[in-house]
């Protein structure tokens, strides 16, 4: 038995992919009407299985069709996704997938997440071409001699800033690019990778599960659930203060005990295989020259300029990805490294994460056997029929609970929020609690299950530092229990306030 290791992260998504191929001959197939808005020709867009309609573009036809949303988050963009229209929901004929879907599932999931997976490949080019440069290094020693004795800073400092991020503009696919650059410095103060993981991936989730003014997340399901965003806003701030206080006094007794007798760590018997994989990871002093400070500002600057690009400037993957490869040619300029040797070291740099795309693709794989299946809103419309009768308290945590579900199936909060919140807030006014309170199951629920949920961004994150996802479950799960203990207390309580 002690031969026996545990799937790889590629396998575990295949098994999972598999499972999913087998559920499309068993559940039945089924879909709502779909509403989107066309801005060329300025009306709305009704698709069902039998028709297509166009619609003009007023509130009345919004209230006709029970969706309480503004126009006005229609027209000025807010909401681009194709919403479903509540009571549509219509059986069909099954449309169950085979084994040539799923064999081609993640050659189309690749397809479908290219975007994200070019981001991926670019970023580590970029980290190929400064590690070349011993720039890396230097930094990464100078820092750690700054820190010492005082280690416990980056661990508050790196979660902070990651969930202040994530709460305001949903800072997720991003933290891909952290992890080679931070885990360096985690281990230099003496702590293990997944202490960096931690505090990058669980600061992240945590940031996003109490997003405040993410438009990805919160302005968007509240205003698919037809209420202000700000209503709720004091209590998920709070809720963001709460979870945070946890998670960082979590991971500060791990790293402690890792700090103090390296033995304890969880993945200690790997502790010379990352050592290596990031580096020199040692508090020697190294000496700036005035080129590697340089390539080090430029490298600090994409970063920068992404977040700026980000939050004000409305860029997504393309312009992020071109942000690090014009990083990298300039670095590559600075410290003068030949063209044939920037190439080699570049295209080498990428291929260290395409392991990671290819995990990233194969997750999305699995959203295209559930669509194509026409299983996706079968699973919402009894998921929805679930709360039926049930008192504040009951409703609020199931709703937790079912929203933890379906983001096994839909991790993508924003597409979760327009296609659920239209169908599942209604039942709110039939239990007699606020819009808000689905809102706020919609977030926890699906950023609690983020934690450990296969088809997110964990496996991915755990591949950068060759963690098995096993090893992650061993040291999260007890943090996951306290916190889907101490929400589903919040969610009851606040059902009755």
């Amino acid at each position: 038995m002690k031969n026996i290791k545990f799937p790889s992260a590629q396998s575990i998504l295949l098994i999972i992919a598999a499972l999913v191929t087998l559920l499309t001959w068993f559940i039945p197939a089924g879909k709502y009407d779909m509403l989107i808005y066309n801005k060329t020709e300025h009306l709305f867009i009704q698709t069902s299985t039998a028709e297509t309609k166009k619609l003009p573009a007023t509130q009345g036809t919004l209230d006709a069709l029970a969706i309480k949303i503004p126009l006005e988050k229609f027209t000025n963009g807010d909401i681009y996704k194709a919403i479903n229209i509540p009571n549509t929901y219509k059986k069909l004929e099954a449309k169950p997938q085979g084994v040539l879907e799923f064999i081609k599932s993640p050659i189309k999931g690749i397809i479908a997440a290219a975007d994200i997976i070019f981001l991926v490949l670019i970023i580590g080019g970029l980290i190929g071409i400064i590690n070349s440069t011993g720039a890396f290094d230097a930094g990464i020693a100078s820092l750690a001699s700054l820190l010492k004795g005082n280690e416990f800073l980056l661990i508050i400092l790196v979660t902070v800033l990651v969930a202040a991020g994530g709460t305001t503009f949903g800072f997720a696919e991003e933290t891909i690019a952290f992890y080679p650059i931070l885990i360096p410095v985690f281990l230099a103060a003496k702590y293990d990778a997944l202490v960096g993981v931690a505090c990058i991936f669980a600061g992240s989730s945590i940031g996003t599960m109490c997003s405040t003014i993410n438009p990805f997340s919160t302005i968007i399901a509240s205003d698919s659930a037809g209420i202000n965003w700000t209503t709720g806003l004091v209590g998920r701030i709070l809720m963001l203060l709460a979870c945070l206080t946890i998670s960082i006094a979590y991971i500060m007794r791990y790293a402690k005990r890792v700090q103090r007798d390296p033995t304890t760590s969880i993945i200690y018997e790997q502790q010379q295989q990352i050592a290596a994989l990031f580096g020199n990871t040692s508090t020697e002093t190294v000496t700036f020259t005035t080129r590697l400070r340089l390539a080090l500002f430029v490298f600090a600057m994409c970063f920068a300029i992404m977040i700026f690009g980000v939050v004000f400037l409305d860029w997504w993957f393309v312009e992020m990805t071109a942000t690090f490869l014009v990083g990298a040619i300039v670095i590559g300029v600075i410290t003068q490294i030949k063209e044939s040797d920037f190439v080699d070291t570049f295209v080498k740099g990428a291929g260290d994460l395409l392991g990671v795309a290819l995990i990233i693709g194969i997750a999305r794989g699995i959203t295209v056997i559930m669509a194509d299946g026409l299983i996706s809103d079968t699973m919402l419309y009894y998921a929805s029929n679930v709360t039926s009768g049930m008192n504040k308290g009951l409703f609020a945590s199931a709703m937790t609970g079912i929203y933890a579900l379906l983001s096994f199936f839909i991790p993508s909060s924003s597409g979760m929020a327009v296609l659920t919140m239209p169908i599942m807030s209604p039942l709110a006014d039939t239990v007699g609690v606020g819009r808000e309170i689905v809102v706020n199951a919609y977030q926890y629920g699906m950023g609690l299950f983020y934690l450990i949920n296969p088809t997110g961004l964990i496996l991915a994150s755990l591949a950068i530092v060759k963690v098995g996802f096993n090893k992650w479950l061993k040291f999260i799960m007890p943090l996951f229990i306290i916190l889907v203990v101490f929400t589903l207390i919040v969610m009851t309580v606040s059902a009755y306030l």
